[in-house]
């Protein structure tokens, strides 16, 4: 059976809605003429979106604008009965939240040492509660990054192999909630593809350095996760003289190499990083076989993929990382032209794009039920 189409009045209205709430999302509270001005809307329409908007508590008055010259204004917000978002990244060692409001505002931030495996659904959700108790607004959505392989169901499979979507599940029961699992590279490159570098690319690869190395690609402005979530697992790529199997780079590969370059191989990558940086002349003998050996991953994603360029991030946009495999691309430039940019967010790509996930996540959720057809707008 064949829809009707929506009557042009109701199908206006839509659109004029959802115009006035992205503009209070990306601007904040605004005046009924700086949203004409941000709407391009006339004074008639916009009053009469705002009364319907409004009358469903999707709009609420923000006070009075005195700072402009003319008669004081009234100026509206989106409503804080809306919600807000929870952002989570989990990492080997810690747990960090943060509650964002519709306008990708943080509004709440909590970090805790990671405990048992089995306890980090209940440990995420009560520190989730713990930020809202700074902001009294419901909840309505979680994103939370994980290392390891995310399948598109949520099914995680970390060291611990495959839990079957079991953490997903326990974590939106303990917060009431829609809970979605990504992989952190993968959030990592999506902040990236909305960061001044990014909007450059159509194509990217995002090679980042934390415990281990992981990719993550955005080809044609999309993300892409793989069938099974695994594309981006490059960390045992085969490479010589690295044995097929073994880790291309992780902290055991530091360990030996710090080792056998007479460095302590109880100090982390970032002590060795910054020794490279003061000019220790074995430190930057292992930066730069960390960096050939990026360098040769990239090149085979290259000629697989074949991105614009490759987006160094967490360690990797150490300037000491990033100097090094401009020197090992250099050398082999004559077999292959590889191009290397540094993230506008270093090691904190991941969580900026578990926030912004959140806060996109927040307003579509929002904003539909007031400009899809049977929503209020709609009535």
């Amino acid at each position: 059976m064949t829809r009707p189409l929506a009557d042009p009045q109701t199908l206006l209205r839509t659109l004029n809605a959802r115009a006035i709430l992205e503009a209070l999302a990306r601007r904040g509270p605004l005046t009924r003429a700086e949203l004409m001005g941000e709407t391009g809307l006339s004074r008639t329409a916009v009053t009469q979106v705002l009364r319907m908007l409004e009358a469903g508590d999707a709009v609420a008055s923000a006070g009075v604008d005195r700072e402009t010259r003319g008669p004081a204004a009234t100026r509206v917000s989106l409503h804080p009965g809306l919600g807000v978002a929870a952002a989570v990244h989990v990492d080997h060692t810690a747990m960090h939240v943060s509650l964002v409001d519709l306008t990708g505002s943080v509004r709440a931030q909590r970090d805790a040492p990671l405990g048992h495996v089995e306890d980090r659904a209940a440990d995420i959700a009560a520190l989730i509660t713990e930020c809202r108790q700074a902001v009294h607004a419901p909840l309505r959505h979680v994103v939370v990054a994980m290392p390891g392989i995310v399948t598109p169901d949520g099914e995680i499979r970390d060291d611990q192999g495959p839990d079957g979507g079991a953490f997903r599940a326990a974590l939106a029961a303990h917060l009431g909630c829609p809970v979605r699992i990504e992989n952190d590279v993968n959030l990592a490159a999506l902040a990236e593809a909305d960061s001044e570098v990014g909007r450059e690319l159509s194509s990217f690869t995002l090679l980042l350095i934390d415990e281990g190395l992981g990719a993550g690609t955005v080809l044609d402005g999309e993300l892409r996760r793989g069938a099974a979530g695994i594309a981006g697992e490059v960390l045992y790529l085969p490479q010589p003289p690295v044995p097929i199997g073994a880790p291309v780079l992780n902290e055991a590969v530091v360990e030996d190499l710090a080792l056998v370059h007479g460095r302590d191989p109880a100090d982390p990558l970032l002590v060795h990083l910054n020794a490279c940086a003061d000019g220790d002349e074995a430190a930057k003998a292992m930066v730069d076989e960390l960096a050939r050996r990026i360098v040769v991953v990239a090149g085979s994603v290259t000629l697989v993929i074949d991105p614009q360029a490759f987006v160094l991030a967490g360690h990797a946009a150490h300037p000491s990382f990033v100097a090094a495999v401009h020197r090992a691309a250099e050398a082999l430039s004559h077999l292959l032209a590889l191009r290397f940019v540094t993230s506008a967010f270093g090691r904190e790509a991941t969580m900026i794009g578990a926030i912004g996930q959140a806060a996109s996540t927040l307003r579509e959720f929002s904003f539909s039920r007031f400009v899809s057809p049977g929503g209020m707008v709609g009535r």
